[in-house]
């Protein structure tokens, strides 16, 4: 099966809502390339230029894709094979109101730095830091209600999750006929949390195989990611405190699934194995992801 390309071009969305309307369909096993434009728009290709506010439409994400046979209580599995920067700079932004110190008086905002790409590597001053790219915003058609592409919620959507990245496996929930996939807001390189709101904002080729879980057997209300070596509940909520009780509940019942474990084994052992890593701090919706080694866990589809 041929690769096939979708482009930003095509098609891009600011909000997820329960009626989206596919720019293609394509079979269960396609294997496809999101070509995806910064999370900015643009809009920032010099440090003179800054973000004075969070803007109305902001984190486009290409699509969405509707993926044959998928129905509302099916998964959609979204193998990551490759994410690759496509631009000569990212940038990394401070913005008015927004970020996890945005309070503090010592913290500028507006500001822009301008982060080349080099040597696969992106600069600030003297320093390299790795590109590690991140899709940053990736997710599906919501149950019931509609979400900009700024929230995460457990459609997916604004993830900015570190773990979303080539090599990797996330799976969704599917709740509309479709699925209704799209994705963008990539970074070249981020920290688990995001601190200051953004990471080095970048446009992206992601390659990607879709499939198809039908009658799985796990019911999944959330994003659940597969990296080499776990399984990651991921979940969003108002504050880190839920989301983790979330995170945990899900992990909880992977495991009871697994082992056999009554909820309060399967609670108890969670606190042995894997553990709680924060993804996201600064969005209208906290993330965070719960991991279970798999030599504790094995395919729950």
């Amino acid at each position: 099966m041929a690769r096939q390309t979708i482009s930003h071009e095509d098609g891009a969305i600011y909000e997820f809502t329960p009626d989206l309307e596919p720019i293609e369909t394509v079979e269960s096993g396609a294997e496809l390339t999101f070509d995806t434009r910064d999370s900015l728009d643009g809009a920032v290709q010099s440090e003179d230029d800054v973000i004075e506010s969070v803007p109305e439409e902001v984190n486009a994400a290409t699509g969405p894709v509707a993926v044959e046979g998928a129905e509302p209580g099916d998964v959609l599995r979204v193998e990551i094979e490759d994410v690759r920067v496509t631009e000569e700079h990212g940038r990394v932004v401070t913005i008015d109101g927004f970020g996890l110190l945005d309070e503090y008086d010592e913290i500028e905002a507006p500001r822009t730095r301008i982060t080349p790409v080099e040597d696969g590597a992106i600069t600030f001053d003297d320093l390299e830091v790795p590109i590690e790219p991140v899709v940053g915003t990736i997710g599906v058609a919501p149950a019931e209600e509609s979400y900009t592409t700024l929230i995460p919620h457990d459609h997916g959507g604004n993830l900015d999750t570190t773990d979303v990245t080539g090599g990797n496996t996330i799976y969704f929930p599917v709740f509309q006929e479709g699925a209704m996939l799209a994705m963008g807001d990539s970074k070249a390189a981020m920290a688990d949390g995001e601190m200051c709101g953004t990471g080095s904002e970048i446009a992206t080729d992601v390659d990607v195989t879709v499939e198809v879980i039908d009658d799985p057997d796990l019911e999944l209300e959330r994003p659940l990611l597969e990296t080499d070596d776990a399984w990651k509940t991921v979940a969003s909520a108002d504050t880190l405190e839920e989301a983790c009780e979330l995170a945990n509940l899900d992990a909880i019942e992977l495991l009871a699934a697994e082992h056999g474990f009554d909820e309060t084994d399967a609670y108890t052992f969670s606190s042995l194995t894997g553990g709680l890593e924060i993804s996201q701090v600064v969005d209208p919706l906290v993330t965070v992801r719960n991991a279970v080694p798999k030599e504790y866990l094995s395919n729950p589809f």
